[in-house]
């Protein structure tokens, strides 16, 4: 690429999946090529409510997503603590239904390399867990016995084990794919590479716990003083880490099936 948002680029460094172009009148920029309509349309609605810090989506088309630059740092208690409180500020904005797609946005979207479909979802009772049984646990339950990485039995059990979905809430404005590797740490926290839809706030937060977040205790702790979090929250951590659980178990296989299994059994 010789020219990005009308400018000479000079140079170019990888990092990571995209590119970091350096233009001629200075500026750095994140390049990234692919199926990104639906990330810049997730940027753009998590940066809506101004709660959140997240990339500014300088240009996007189907193919090319151009961002701003996030600046690094370590991560930090204020910043953790600040965050938990963004996180709920963003949360509570809301979405028009579970499964609704960012505005403007495709049904068709992605989390890391796996497909996901964002369908608004009223179900028989516009349920959360009706729509995330449907549209989230079975559809990669299926991909993942197919591959090998889940028993037929086990899939069964994980099936039978999902019902406990604590309190009805609202749908929540989520990132969608907020694990540890999505929490960029400067002066504050910033979101990148969202799979973002309307579900339920608990699953944000579920992601973070996945795979480690720096300080969760302070971002969790934040968030429930500034929006409490229902009774047996705690408990319900697994059923909301099984979504993401399966598609890595359908990606990947190796122990993620059985992770999935034990999330909820």
């Amino acid at each position: 690429m010789t020219e990005v948002l009308g400018r000479t680029v000079v140079s170019t460094r990888s990092l990571g999946s995209v590119e970091v172009c350096t233009l001629d009148d200075g500026r750095e920029v994140v390049v990234k090529r692919g199926d990104v309509a639906a990330e810049a349309a997730g940027l753009r609605w998590l940066a809506e409510p101004g709660v959140v810090a997240v990339p500014e989506v300088l240009d996007a088309d189907e193919a090319v997503l151009v961002t701003t630059l996030v600046p690094a740092g370590p991560a930090s208690r204020p910043a953790a603590e600040a965050f938990g409180r963004e996180l709920a500020a963003l949360h509570a904005a809301g979405a028009p239904a579970f499964g609704a797609p960012p505005p403007g946005g495709p049904a068709d979207a992605w989390i890391g390399e796996a497909p996901m479909r964002n369908e608004p979802h009223d179900g028989p009772d516009g349920s959360w867990l009706d729509w995330y049984l449907a549209d989230r646990v079975q559809p990669y339950l299926r991909t993942a016995v197919d591959r090998g990485a889940l028993s037929a039995s086990a899939a069964a059990r994980i099936e039978g084990a999902t019902t406990d979905p604590g309190p009805a809430e609202p749908p929540a404005r989520l990132h969608g794919d907020l694990w540890s590797g999505n929490v960029l740490w400067s002066d504050r926290a910033w979101l990148i590479d969202p799979a973002a839809h309307g579900g339920h706030r608990e699953t944000d937060l579920a992601m973070l716990a996945l795979f480690g977040c720096p300080h969760l205790d302070t971002v969790l702790a934040a968030y429930d003083e500034a929006a409490p979090l229902a009774d047996g929250w705690r408990y319900r951590v697994g059923l909301h880490q099984l979504f993401p659980l399966l598609v890595h178990a359908a990606l990947f296989g190796g122990g993620y099936g059985d992770a999935a299994l034990r999330a909820v059994t």
